[in-house]
């Protein structure tokens, strides 16, 4: 969602962090592909590729960094299925 976006952008940039925004998840996983990050906060609801498969994916190409999972969604399926993506 553009809006929870824009919020966690100003909201971190205020505390003093560099952000880079994604709105996909094709460019999202490019993004952490590519970019040495520290950390990284996912929604799970991406167009393109969900959040689920960029995290399954980051891992498979070996990429550790701690990435924090957002959802709207309230199945524990989705909750188990983001735990187990790593």
């Amino acid at each position: 969602d553009a809006n929870l976006n824009r919020q966690l952008t100003d909201a971190l940039k205020g505390a003093g962090y560099v952000v880079d925004q994604a709105f996909d998840g094709e460019e999202g996983h490019y993004l952490g592909d590519t970019e040495p990050y520290d950390a990284i906060v996912l929604d799970i609801g991406l167009p393109q590729m969900d959040g689920i498969t960029v995290v399954e994916k980051w891992r498979a190409a070996g990429k550790a960094m701690p990435v924090l999972i957002l959802t709207a969604r309230d199945r524990w399926s989705d909750k188990v299925a983001g735990i187990d993506a790593g």
